[in-house]
């Protein structure tokens, strides 16, 4: 019977340690949903402008270092920083070089969260007892909810995300301190800890279990939780801590997968610094206590101890490394050697996906690169109605192939980032470009019509009346215009440079009328051939297509800044109820543009 009861308290024993391990691992799901929750939300609220201002990144490795710092602080994730690296780098956007300082910079900007995760070691009664998260983060939570359900603000939607992150987070550790402060009489979790006496093996086994759940910050909120419970000292945390530096980069790894060569050097170099640092820290603390002798080594490391170790190793590592920039640079060109074939860069790498205003900020860099291309695809081709020359035709060509790859290539990504959470504003740059990239597509289309129309000019010296000459130079000027009117607006986000595209659009519409009645009378009269009238037709034809789709780009620009967009049934107000200003702006063109009156 004693042999059996004792038998019945090992298998209680045994469960109760599985249910605390259990424990142990849904508080670390919480923290790390917490941590993802939050990070959501402080990306949107912190908007892209940090992030743009990387591709403005030259040499100067202090900036370099100083922006990596800070936009990692506002996204709270090293592993995020390091992935929106290697797309940019991928996409062309970046030098690999510039790299450098932004992950030495994001390395120390990553120790905030622990230092927002020690707040729960606080202890004591009244007021100071509020200051441990445990205590308020119900309250932020109730405030972060009511912020999500009850106001209609995006701002205040995204910093009730923030806050929820925040509250679920501190939940998910005050899990794990619950479920570390059981498991403290367990051998089996006694013999665990008494591998971590060995620095060697401490370092191994943060490594690989970091790898695996791809969060370093995870990883050292356990050894904040073991410390809370008094069960690990300094010798065993220092390793621990330095083994999570180095897990860390496996995320990086894996986003560099699939990568050109000068992509991948971003998650290598990352890899480099945090063992050469892990090594040079190691040796540098354990060889000064050999011969000083610590004394607090052995003694409990307390969870602010933690966040300390995290912070010096990141800080100190800096410091080592940061005068050796174009070493570290030269050691990982000759570890990741480029290969012989030329490799392709990418369009726009799907990894700037993970960093929402980074990739709508890059896609809007885009799609005014696709807007400069239609504009000089269309300028070009109309040069040739009066120049014609083979090199300039083939130029026109290879503009309509480039934007039909941008089309192509932006749509798909678009489409990709318009399913991801968006802001209120990066929701409308992202509508807007949907609402465009096809109507630029399709200015190269009637670019290469214009083409051929000035081929068969050229072929069968095909030569005009002066009157339908100067129809056509009217209407080429007032073509050039509202061209230009269009893509600067777009490009430049003006507004009121895009309300004048419309008033302009219809004044080209009277014009063509005017030129094909003109044209049937010179056809009755006998001064015009059917051949040329023909051409004049095709001429006419694009000409009005390029402006209904210079029109649809102003539209979408004015529309999707209103905060909705109907199409038809902006133009169809403005046609109906036109403005005094719209109706200004009419007369204007018209007066300009008016076709000389018939002898």
């Amino acid at each position: 019977m004693r042999g059996y009861a004792s038998s019945n308290f090992q298998m209680k024993k045994i469960g109760e340690m599985r249910m605390d391990v259990i424990l142990l691992i849904g508080g670390l799901a919480f923290f790390l949903f917490g941590m993802n929750v939050m990070s959501d939300g402080l990306r949107k609220m912190a908007g892209g402008s940090l992030e743009r201002s990387l591709k403005k990144i030259t040499d100067n490795r202090w900036m370099a270092m100083l922006l990596g710092f800070v936009i990692t602080i506002a996204i709270q994730s090293s592993s995020a920083m390091t992935v929106m690296l290697v797309g940019l780098v991928n996409s062309g956007i970046m030098q690999f070089g510039q790299t450098i300082g932004v992950i030495m910079g994001s390395n120390i900007g990553t120790t905030v969260t622990t230092w927002i995760t020690s707040l729960s070691g606080i202890s004591g009664s009244g007021v100071i007892s509020m200051l441990n998260p445990k205590n308020f983060a119900p309250v932020i939570a109730l405030f972060g909810v009511a912020m999500i359900t009850l106001s209609k603000k995006p701002r205040r939607h995204d910093l009730g995300r923030i806050l929820v992150g925040f509250a679920i987070l501190m939940y998910g550790m005050v899990m794990m301190g619950n479920s570390v402060q059981e498991l403290e009489n367990s051998g089996s979790f006694q013999a665990l800890l008494t591998a971590f006496n060995n620095p060697i093996v401490a370092v191994l086994i943060s490594t690989v279990f970091t790898g695996v759940i791809q969060s370093s910050a995870g990883t050292i909120s356990i050894v904040q939780n073991l410390a809370l419970s008094g069960q690990i000292t300094y010798n065993m945390a220092i390793p621990l801590v330095l083994g999570a530096n180095i897990g860390t980069c496996v995320t990086a790894l894996i986003s560099s997968m699939g990568v050109n060569k000068n992509a991948k050097k971003v998650a290598i170099v990352h890899i480099i610094i945090k063992i050469i640092g892990t090594i040079v820290c190691m040796g540098l603390f354990y060889g000064a206590s050999l011969m000083l002798r610590f004394d607090f080594i052995d003694d409990p490391v307390t969870i602010f101890g933690v966040a300390m170790i995290h912070t010096v190793f990141n800080v100190v590592n800096t410091v080592i490394l940061f005068p050796f920039w174009k070493h570290l640079e030269r050691l990982t060109n000759l570890l990741v050697r480029p290969s012989k074939a030329t490799e392709e860069t990418a369009f726009l790498d799907e990894r700037l996906l993970s960093t929402v205003s980074i990739a709508v900020s890059e896609a809007d860099a885009r799609t005014n690169k696709m807007a400069q291309i239609a504009r000089k695809t269309i300028l070009s081709a109309i040069g040739l109605l009066h120049n014609y020359d083979e090199k300039t035709a083939q130029a026109v060509l290879k503009y309509e192939d480039d934007l039909d790859m941008y089309e192509d290539k932006l749509g798909t990504f678009l489409v990709k980032l318009a399913r991801k959470s968006l802001s209120e504003k990066d929701s409308q740059e992202v509508s807007k470009m949907l609402h465009t990239i096809g109507d630029l597509e399709r200015l190269g289309d009637h670019a290469v019509n214009l083409l051929r129309s000035a081929q068969e000019i050229h072929e069968k010296k095909i030569t005009f009346s002066p009157q339908a000459r100067q129809e056509l130079e009217n209407l080429t000027d007032a073509l050039n215009d509202i061209l230009n009117l269009t893509i600067d607006s777009f490009c430049q986000e003006d507004l009121e440079m895009a309300r004048r595209v419309e008033p302009l659009e219809q004044v080209i519409d009277l014009l063509i009328a005017e030129a094909k009645s003109a044209h049937v009378e010179r056809l009755q009269a006998g001064t015009c051939t059917i051949e040329m009238g023909f051409v004049l037709s095709d001429l006419l034809t694009n000409y009005e297509r390029v402006s209904d789709h210079c029109s649809n780009i102003a539209v979408a620009l004015i529309e999707t800044h209103a905060g909705s967009f109907g199409t038809h049934e902006y133009l169809n107000a403005v046609k109906e109820n036109g403005t005094h200003e719209f109706a200004e702006v009419f007369r204007e063109y018209k007066e300009k543009y008016r076709f000389p009156e018939t002898k």
